[in-house]
């Protein structure tokens, strides 16, 4: 078993005298907090628990915590030695310890000539070789007029993160191109994205590190056919200008036919990747200039992170309320609630980066942990949740704590409809806080509902960069405040090596080995 470097070595959280404390703070004090009372006992309190932090304002006095919470979850961090990790991290070290690699995704976004005396010095002028190359062809496709439809061949992380940041970013788009996105293997969505194309007229991005991805490898053949198809004796000349590879597998996309290729390395994770040559839809679809301030607003996010002291660093504080939550007030879940529709993959980009991260039950050492981690992330763009789910978040038997994200100035120029807007926003944080009473119970609101309130001056390159920054850091400290391995994933395998088993049995009827269910429903699938 893989053991953590010295310098970074760490006690986990159940482990330490702080969180002793907090057990015992949270019956004495924590368990019948109300927030309307604090609110009136404190006139600071609005002041101490709001925040600046690059490209956006963070109150987070309507949560469920008194500055002595606060306290006593700094101790902690105190403890378990999160700044060290923090500081073990971006100096290179191998903290993604089952698979022996760094974890080094700041790189992506690092200013070129910085790394004069770091571990990662070479690793960052590889970072901007790619990187260079890969908006100088950004720009050439933009300029393209032969061009008019990109789409996007990925999974995970390679569709999660480009997906939800070209949608939130369409305000920059290059006009006269589409960009589509396929990530499903269910090749309904594949058939209905080709419907109505022209294949000279189609650039295909086929997103996998090693090439080899079944569910986007079986989407890029089956594009790379309905290519040949329709082009026939043009497709092999052609195939080499309309597809190109995102991969370090150049081997493997040069014998599919592709010739352009962008790679990126082992230090970065899928749900980390969108900043690395994963993010070139992004980049085609705001320019090389766009994109670059993208990269600098991450930046700036990361400088807060590693800088700033604890009472005033924003994805520390996020972090230590995520466990907060989780392991004291027993809350399961996480509603995220964007009052703009164009963050609409915000919380499914949100799922893929916390709880592939932090959905784990053992810590570093192997050990089964004895508390919950990783809670449940969902939600949609306000207001359509409040016309859906809202109704469970205001008087519903379950506490839901809510993360709305709303930005100050509107991209569009249609009167009445940005104040409309946030003006829910703000009622409806307003309303998990303050409730309503009703002597005949229907009508009653009990309000003390949870939420916190991140405010971006607009959406913006730097202002998505960042926003992404911080909600990478602030997964980080919850993982490790919990002890566990955030960078790896094993629990994605089972079930695709499973699936390799399977496939070839829908096809002879080989039922041998199978649990009753699964021959059961072979047989049925098959009649």
């Amino acid at each position: 078993m893989s053991k953590a470097p010295a310098s970074w070595a760490s006690v986990r959280c159940d482990r330490t005298p702080a969180w002793t404390a907090l057990q015992q703070h949270f019956e004495d004090q924590g368990r019948g907090f109300d927030l309307r009372q604090a609110f009136a006992q404190d006139p600071e309190r609005a002041a101490h628990f709001s925040q600046r932090a690059p490209h956006l304002l963070a109150d987070l006095s309507k949560n469920l915590l008194s500055r002595q919470t606060e306290t006593l979850l700094f101790e902690l961090a105190e403890q378990c030695g999160i700044l060290a990790h923090r500081d073990a991290m971006f100096a290179g070290q191998a903290i993604n310890t089952t698979e022996q690699r760094q974890v080094m995704h700041f790189l992506l976004r690092q200013p070129r000539g910085t790394g004069a005396g770091q571990a990662w010095e070479q690793e960052l002028e590889q970072v901007h070789h790619t990187l260079d190359a890969m908006l100088a062809f950004a720009e050439q496709v933009r300029a393209d007029p032969e061009i008019t439809t990109v789409v996007n061949i990925g999974i995970g992380g390679s569709d999660l993160g480009p997906h939800m940041a070209t949608q939130a970013l369409q305000a920059f788009k290059v006009p006269g191109k589409r960009f589509v996105f396929v990530s499903n293997v269910d090749g309904h969505e594949l058939d209905a994205v080709l419907q109505g194309l022209d294949a000279r007229h189609t650039l295909f991005l086929i997103a996998s590190k090693t090439f080899t991805t079944a569910e986007t490898m079986t989407n890029a053949r089956s594009a790379r056919r309905w290519f040949e198809a329709q082009l026939g004796e043009d497709a092999q000349a052609l195939l080499p200008q309309r597809f190109a590879a995102l991969t370090t597998n150049v081997q493997g996309a040069a014998e599919f036919g592709i010739r352009t290729t962008f790679g990126f390395w082992d230090w970065v994770g899928g749900r980390y990747s969108v900043m690395s040559a994963i993010g070139l839809p992004l980049a085609i679809s705001i320019g090389a200039a766009h994109f670059r301030q993208f990269l600098a607003g991450a930046h700036a996010m990361d400088q807060h992170f590693l800088t700033q002291a604890p009472a005033h660093n924003l994805p520390l504080r996020l972090g230590l309320l995520d466990v907060w939550y989780r392991n004291f007030h027993g809350f399961a879940s996480r509603n995220v609630a964007p009052y703009h529709s164009f963050l609409g993959r915000w919380a499914a980009y949100l799922q893929q980066l916390e709880m592939e991260s932090n959905g784990k039950r053992v810590d570093r050492a192997g050990q089964v942990l004895p508390f919950e981690t990783a809670p449940l992330v969902w939600g949609e763009p306000g207001t359509l949740g409040q016309h859906a789910f809202f109704q469970l978040l205001h008087q519903g038997s379950q506490t839901v704590p809510v993360e709305f994200v709303a930005v100050k100035k509107a991209a569009h120029g249609l009167a009445g409809h940005h104040s409309q807007l946030l003006a829910n926003a703000l009622a409806q944080a307003q309303a998990l806080m303050l409730g309503r009473s009703d002597a005949g119970g229907h009508r009653h609101f009990p309000g003390n509902r949870p939420s916190s309130f991140l405010l971006l001056d607009k959406l913006d390159s730097a202002s998505l960069g960042a926003l992404i920054a911080l909600q990478e850091h602030r997964v980080f400290v919850s993982g490790s405040v919990w002890g566990i391995n955030s960078f790896d994933q094993w629990g994605v395998e089972l079930g695709k090596v499973l699936a390799r088993d399977i496939e070839p049995r829908l096809a002879s009827g080989d039922l041998a080995g199978l649990d009753a269910s699964t021959a059961a429903l072979v047989q049925a699938l098959r009649s």
